[in-house]
């Protein structure tokens, strides 16, 4: 016999967690599976190092659904994001602007919480939703639709007839490829590394984006570690670069990471392993199939520039939310996803588009060219009107 629900989420990671736990505190019955076991604690094998950004309308969300109270206790707020140039002969700091949150809004830009924290306290979340059910070490398998229901079985033999499937099963999405339908993918041939740090400057709130070559260093404050003030690091590299820094040794990588960041925290120590993970744009032709949505990574990836991948994702999740309470009735229905399509596929071709363009900008080799670069941060940034609306637009304000 098949199970039945109102909606299957094809994926555990923060963007399907955090799907499952919204949808059914809004009251529908979801069943969430995951090929792979949730790692949630810092320093296990395969946790996830890196951390998520929420930005103001993320926190909106998470807030109205019960989750962020178990969060607020372990983010550390963003109050400033300051976008440092050193293209110069040397790795030292020529151009640097501070973009303020005060200059929009009474708060923060965002709060930044450790992926593997967050999946901690989001299944937290789902455990005491009486009518959302996470089957941990189950993938989906394969997906056939009807007019009316969507016929899933999972790699278990288990068969789930909903009325809604939604894909949040990673960039290579088997619900995705099991809809047909196509995705375009750009390789930049850089990777990212993902660490912790401490260091004896403290960060103030201040999320600092270094630009040199290769791609950006990215410094996003945490809170104090071991009584340390602490950041989690993305550094960016061309592949060879950052395999060969994966494999550092500790003293060497220190001496390396201190200098990329142009020593504006002090000496960095590493204070976790380090992860790398490949770094592509990609964006799906169509964000719905019959009976399907496809929302995060399955729908979008971006180079990890302005704190955007889970926002879109959460941007999604919103729509989708809004869609399934003004019609319950119509929940997974044409109607329905056709919408979802057209409220949400020009906005992610854009952004896909833009972080694309300030990734290019930032993998730059050339001096003549990274001067012209330290050029364009002056004359974007001295404009009022425009650094507020860039501002607006990074939090994804209309």
């Amino acid at each position: 016999m098949a199970e039945t629900c109102d909606i299957l989420v094809s994926g555990g990671g923060v963007a399907g967690l955090t799907a499952a736990a919204t949808f059914g505190a809004a009251g529908f019955k979801v069943i969430c599976v995951d090929p792979t076991p949730p790692v949630t604690t810092r320093d296990a094998e395969g946790s996830d190092l890196r951390t998520t950004a929420f930005l103001q309308p993320a926190q909106e969300l998470l807030q109205r659904f019960g989750i962020w109270d178990r969060l607020a206790d372990h983010a550390a707020p963003l109050q400033i994001m300051r976008i440092v140039d050193a293209g110069g002969a040397e790795p030292e700091p020529r151009v640097v602007k501070d973009f303020n949150a005060a200059d929009i809004s009474e708060k923060p830009f965002g709060w930044n919480l450790p992926n593997w924290l967050l999946r901690r306290e989001i299944l937290t979340r789902i455990k005491a939703l009486p009518n959302v059910e996470f089957r941990a070490g189950t993938g989906t398998k394969s997906l056939f639709t009807r007019t009316n229901e969507a016929r899933v079985t999972l790699s278990d033999g288990t068969r789930i007839h909903a009325k809604l499937v939604v894909a949040c099963d990673g960039r290579d999405s088997p619900m995705r490829a099991a809809a047909g339908i196509e995705v375009k993918t750009t390789r930049y041939g850089q990777k990212a590394l993902a660490f912790a740090v401490t260091h004896p400057v403290p960060h103030d709130n201040v999320s600092t984006e270094v630009h040199r070559s290769g791609g950006p260093f990215t410094l996003v404050p945490l809170p104090d570690y071991q009584g340390k003030p602490s950041s989690a690091v993305v550094w960016m590299e061309r592949g060879p670069r950052a395999d060969a820094l994966q494999k550092m040794e500790p003293t060497a990588f220190a001496a390396e990471m201190t200098r990329r960041s142009c020593g504006l925290f002090g000496d960095l120590t590493l204070a976790s392993r380090r992860s790398i993970w490949p770094i592509i744009s990609q964006s799906a032709e169509r964000l719905d199939g019959q009976r399907l949505a496809l929302m995060a990574e399955a729908a979008h990836v971006v180079p990890p520039i302005g704190a955007q991948g889970l926002n879109m994702s959460l941007g999604d999740l919103r729509v989708l939310l809004e869609l399934a309470e003004a019609r319950p009735e119509g929940l997974g229905d044409a109607q329905m996803l056709s919408a979802y399509h057209k409220a949400r596929h020009n906005e992610i071709m854009l952004r896909v588009k833009g972080i694309d363009l300030l990734n290019r900008s930032s993998m730059l080799e050339a001096r003549p060219l990274r001067d012209l670069r330290a050029f364009g941060l002056n004359a974007l940034y001295s404009m009022a009107p425009v650094r507020r609306t860039l501002m607006q637009m990074g939090l994804g304000v209309k």
